[in-house]
């Protein structure tokens, strides 16, 4: 039974915009043929009667045309980009079908990726063309021909940093090709092309369309779907939101993966935090060894945006073990215009940076893996204090990055809470670090942050340079703040850091740095305090915040204790009252039944 050719009753819901239950009643109608599976069904593809079909591909058309309308809004604000960005997930997660999404987004973005380079391409061929129109311009071309010419020459476009696009690749020539049958086939020549063109792309495109199971007809519709995006011939514009929506795809399909999702992103708020807390600048080294798609190294490129300054004069490093999701990292990070060394290995056995001493290292590395520390060297330098047992790698990470930093470097990383309290060998290693006094900052994050998984996190700021770096001599102290209140839910299953709880966290840890534009640092009960290294001993070494930060004091409402006693006593006499009053006639009841 091959799964492509059937759709679950939850896949089929979602296509014709019905409940689950409507599903079920078609089914026990007998108006939908399915196949039992378990407590579910399965509805094979070609048994649909023809009227579902044609509903399914309305349902389609309709979430396409919505793209549609909404680009064709005059006002294009902020809230429009963010509507945009709802309505394009939307129109795609509907053309999915049964397709795997671990397969599906793939696809999706592949296709975003292609219309970005295709956009940067048409900019800088008419930005040329300007220039070599211009009588009066250094660049100008008389004939016709020497222009033509000109335009077709990679190196001109390659030399502002834009990838040259063969006309197979171009997004125009792919919109005329939607209703092809073989549309797949174009796309996968377009992405080899490309690759062609540009070996620093070589092995990083999908070149899948032509073997995936979705119709060439949802193709074209995607096709359709991204051509959509355009800002009133403001093409930087466009260019941008082009990564915004990746990044937001990205996001949502780490939702619909669940756990899976978390290898490959990290939420937007995390990253954020982490970045504003470590503050990187012009002219320094950013590395992650465990990079996913990307995430780390997109917010600190926009962090010095933000800030007036060059992202492109940050290097960045990283290394990522699965193939595909390096794949999205390196089409992600040249959507935004960022360039780096990001090897694909595993940082565990064969770590490709060895010798690298960077500034900032920023990472999101697997929580509680197994792993073959035996596969290691006695004299791999980055077990400086004690290696990690086999079931459980936190602190093989946590000494990787260690090893890694420059002497005045400093990590900021998320960890699984085990860490902070873990005894046994773990924590002898963990000892070990704070006594030598690498403990910078620790806070510990309320739960649900990460998609479909409740487990509690803490972030993690290391440096080797307490005395005389950026801020204010920190020797002996670290600071603890417990954010597990401090969350805005997103949903049921979710919570997110708002800007706003965001600032408040990083300019607490700004004041306590000695960053005089922040104010004065104070230790406030139930949420953050200053602790000296000789306090850290005397808790056994563990650097759980709430060991730290003590309880948040109650407000005092104002009403005395004792009207307080007799308000809650009178209450609990009416609670006592008509619990006997009920059981007097449940009682009743049941005698009546027995007669």
């Amino acid at each position: 039974m091959k799964r492509e050719n059937y759709y679950t009753t939850q896949e089929l819901a979602k296509l014709l915009g019905i409940s689950r239950v409507a599903v079920f009643k078609k089914i026990k109608s007998g108006d939908i043929k399915a196949v039992s599976a378990g407590r579910n069904y399965l509805i094979p593809k070609g048994s649909l009667p023809k009227e579902i079909k044609e509903l399914i591909e309305q349902e389609q058309k309709k979430a396409a045309e919505g793209v549609i309308e909404l680009s064709k809004k005059p006002e294009k604000d902020i809230e429009f980009e963010k509507e945009l960005e709802k309505k394009l997930w939307k129109a795609a997660d509907r053309l999915r079908g049964n397709i795997d999404v671990a397969e599906y987004k793939h696809i999706v973005l592949g296709l975003i990726f292609l219309k970005y380079v295709s956009d940067s391409f048409y900019q800088r061929e008419e930005d040329l063309q300007k220039s070599i129109s211009n009588l009066k311009g250094a660049s100008f071309i008389r004939d016709e021909i020497s222009r033509k010419y000109y335009l077709g020459q990679k190196d001109v476009y390659k030399a502002a940093g834009v990838f040259y696009i063969p006309e197979n690749a171009r997004w125009k020539f792919l919109r005329e090709k939607v209703l092809q049958k073989d549309i797949g086939k174009y796309l996968d020549v377009a992405m080899e092309s490309v690759e062609n063109e540009n070996p620093v792309l070589k092995g990083v495109l999908p070149k899948i369309y032509s073997r995936t199971p979705l119709e060439s007809r949802i193709l074209g519709e995607l096709i359709n779907i991204f051509s959509k995006i355009k800002f009133n011939h403001d093409t930087e514009k466009e260019k941008d939101i082009l990564g915004r929506v990746y990044e937001y795809f990205l996001g949502q399909f780490a939702s619909a993966e669940g756990k899976r999702g978390g290898e490959f992103y990290t939420p937007r708020s995390i990253v954020k935090l982490l970045v504003e807390i470590l503050e990187p600048y012009e002219g320094v080294r950013v590395f992650d060894p465990a990079c996913g798609s990307g995430g780390m190294f997109v917010q600190s490129g926009k962090f010095l945006r933000i800030h007036q300054k060059d992202p492109s004069k940050i290097s960045f490093c990283g290394q990522e073990l699965n193939l595909n999701t390096w794949r999205l990292c390196k089409m992600n990070l040249a959507l935004r215009g960022i360039y780096g060394q990001i090897e694909q290995g595993n940082s565990y056995y064969d770590d490709k940076f060895l010798d690298l001493r960077t500034d900032f290292v920023l990472s999101n590395p697997p929580f509680n893996a197994e792993w073959e520390p035996q596969r290691l060297s006695d004299k791999d330098p980055r077990m400086k204090y004690g290696t990690s047992p086999s079931g459980n790698a936190n602190f093989m990470w946590i000494q990787h990055f260690i090893h890694h930093l420059a002497p005045s470097g400093l990590a900021g990383f998320v960890m699984a809470n085990g860490a902070l309290a873990i005894g046994g060998r773990e924590g002898e290693i963990r000892k070990k670090i704070i006594e030598n006094d690498l403990i910078d900052v620790i806070i510990a994050c309320p739960p649900k942050l990460f998609y479909n998984v409740a487990l509690p996190v803490s972030l993690w700021f290391v440096t080797k340079n307490k005395k005389n770096g950026r801020f204010r001599n920190r020797i002996g102290e670290s600071l603890f703040i417990d954010a597990r209140e401090v969350y805005e839910p997103i949903s049921r299953k979710q919570y997110t850091f708002t800007d706003k709880q965001i600032k408040e966290i990083a300019d607490t840890v700004r004041a306590w740095r000695g960053q005089k534009e922040y104010g004065k640092y104070e230790d406030i009960p139930g949420f953050c305090k200053a602790a000296a290294l000789e306090e850290i001993r005397k808790n056994g070494y563990v650097l759980t915040p709430g060991r730290y930060v003590g309880v948040k004091p109650e407000e005092d409402d104002g009403v005395p204790f004792k009207d307080k006693m007799d308000k809650l006593t009178a209450e609990l006499k009416q609670y006592f009252k008509e619990g006997r009053e009920l059981e007097n006639t449940i009682t009743e009841n049941l005698k009546k039944i027995k007669n």
